[in-house]
Protein backbone atom coordinates (compact mmCIF):
# COMPACT_ATOMS: atom_id res chain seq x y z
CA UNK A 1 0.00 0.00 0.00
CA UNK A 2 2.79 2.41 0.81
CA UNK A 3 4.84 3.32 -2.21
CA UNK A 4 8.62 3.33 -1.81
CA UNK A 5 10.26 6.72 -1.61
CA UNK A 6 12.34 7.79 -4.62
CA UNK A 7 16.10 7.46 -4.27
CA UNK A 8 17.75 10.62 -3.00
CA UNK A 9 21.54 10.86 -3.40
CA UNK A 10 23.50 11.00 -0.15
CA UNK A 11 25.48 14.13 -1.01
CA UNK A 12 25.27 16.39 -4.02
CA UNK A 13 28.44 16.77 -6.07
CA UNK A 14 28.70 20.47 -5.35
CA UNK A 15 29.31 19.93 -1.63
CA UNK A 16 32.63 18.18 -2.24
CA UNK A 17 33.94 21.17 -4.16
CA UNK A 18 33.40 23.67 -1.34
CA UNK A 19 35.56 25.17 1.35
CA UNK A 20 34.00 24.64 4.74
CA UNK A 21 36.57 25.30 7.46
CA UNK A 22 37.59 28.78 8.55
CA UNK A 23 41.26 27.74 8.27
CA UNK A 24 40.77 27.06 4.55
CA UNK A 25 39.26 30.53 4.07
CA UNK A 26 42.05 32.14 6.12
CA UNK A 27 44.74 30.41 4.04
CA UNK A 28 43.18 31.74 0.82
CA UNK A 29 42.93 35.25 2.31
CA UNK A 30 46.50 35.33 3.65
CA UNK A 31 48.44 33.36 1.03
CA UNK A 32 46.28 33.69 -2.06
CA UNK A 33 46.24 36.36 -4.75
CA UNK A 34 43.31 38.74 -4.79
CA UNK A 35 41.50 40.39 -7.69
CA UNK A 36 38.48 42.63 -7.41
CA UNK A 37 35.93 44.60 -9.33
CA UNK A 38 32.95 46.69 -8.33
CA UNK A 39 30.85 43.70 -7.23
CA UNK A 40 33.20 40.89 -6.16
CA UNK A 41 36.61 40.07 -4.76
CA UNK A 42 38.26 36.74 -5.65
CA UNK A 43 41.07 35.17 -3.62
CA UNK A 44 42.84 32.32 -5.43
CA UNK A 45 45.25 29.98 -3.63
CA UNK A 46 47.16 27.14 -5.31
CA UNK A 47 47.04 24.34 -2.76
CA UNK A 48 48.56 21.78 -5.15
CA UNK A 49 47.35 18.37 -6.18
CA UNK A 50 45.09 17.25 -8.99
CA UNK A 51 41.78 17.71 -7.16
CA UNK A 52 39.13 19.90 -8.73
CA UNK A 53 39.04 23.56 -7.72
CA UNK A 54 37.11 24.27 -4.52
CA UNK A 55 34.88 27.27 -3.88
CA UNK A 56 34.25 29.29 -0.75
CA UNK A 57 31.64 32.05 -0.69
CA UNK A 58 31.46 34.94 1.77
CA UNK A 59 28.45 37.27 1.73
CA UNK A 60 28.16 39.69 4.65
CA UNK A 61 25.06 41.32 6.06
CA UNK A 62 26.05 44.52 4.27
CA UNK A 63 24.77 42.85 1.10
CA UNK A 64 21.25 42.61 2.53
CA UNK A 65 18.89 40.41 4.49
CA UNK A 66 18.98 36.64 4.55
CA UNK A 67 16.91 36.28 1.38
CA UNK A 68 19.21 38.58 -0.58
CA UNK A 69 22.38 36.98 0.80
CA UNK A 70 21.19 33.46 0.00
CA UNK A 71 20.22 34.49 -3.54
CA UNK A 72 23.66 36.04 -4.12
CA UNK A 73 25.36 32.91 -2.74
CA UNK A 74 23.27 30.62 -4.95
CA UNK A 75 24.03 32.71 -8.04
CA UNK A 76 27.76 32.76 -7.20
CA UNK A 77 27.82 28.96 -6.88
CA UNK A 78 25.97 28.53 -10.18
CA UNK A 79 28.28 31.01 -11.91
CA UNK A 80 31.37 29.24 -10.51
CA UNK A 81 30.10 25.86 -11.73
CA UNK A 82 29.64 27.34 -15.20
CA UNK A 83 33.09 28.97 -15.20
CA UNK A 84 35.01 26.22 -13.38
CA UNK A 85 37.00 25.38 -16.53
CA UNK A 86 38.85 28.70 -16.12
CA UNK A 87 40.20 27.60 -12.73
CA UNK A 88 43.16 25.20 -12.74
CA UNK A 89 42.93 22.01 -10.70
CA UNK A 90 44.32 22.16 -7.18
CA UNK A 91 43.15 25.69 -6.43
CA UNK A 92 40.98 27.09 -3.66
CA UNK A 93 38.88 30.11 -4.67
CA UNK A 94 37.10 32.35 -2.18
CA UNK A 95 34.57 34.81 -3.59
CA UNK A 96 33.60 37.76 -1.39
CA UNK A 97 30.48 39.66 -2.44
CA UNK A 98 30.54 43.43 -2.08
CA UNK A 99 27.29 45.24 -1.19
CA UNK A 100 26.67 46.13 -4.86
CA UNK A 101 26.45 42.39 -5.69
CA UNK A 102 22.80 42.44 -4.58
CA UNK A 103 21.94 45.10 -7.17
CA UNK A 104 23.85 43.15 -9.82
CA UNK A 105 21.94 39.96 -8.97
CA UNK A 106 18.59 41.78 -9.02
CA UNK A 107 19.31 43.73 -12.20
CA UNK A 108 21.12 41.16 -14.37
CA UNK A 109 20.61 37.82 -12.62
CA UNK A 110 22.88 34.86 -13.26
CA UNK A 111 24.28 36.34 -16.47
CA UNK A 112 25.58 39.46 -14.74
CA UNK A 113 27.05 37.55 -11.81
CA UNK A 114 28.66 35.08 -14.21
CA UNK A 115 30.25 37.90 -16.26
CA UNK A 116 31.63 39.62 -13.16
CA UNK A 117 33.05 36.34 -11.83
CA UNK A 118 34.48 35.32 -15.22
CA UNK A 119 36.39 38.60 -15.45
CA UNK A 120 38.05 38.00 -12.07
CA UNK A 121 38.78 34.31 -12.67
CA UNK A 122 40.51 35.23 -15.93
CA UNK A 123 42.63 37.80 -14.08
CA UNK A 124 43.50 35.22 -11.45
CA UNK A 125 44.45 32.72 -14.15
CA UNK A 126 46.87 35.18 -15.76
CA UNK A 127 48.76 35.90 -12.56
Amino acid sequence: MDEPLPHVPDKPRARRGRLSRSAEFERAYRQGRSHGNRHLIVYAFARGGDDAARLGVSVSRKVGGAVDRNRVKRLLREAFDAEAAAVPAGHDVVVVARPSARELANREGLGGVRDALRELLEQAGRS
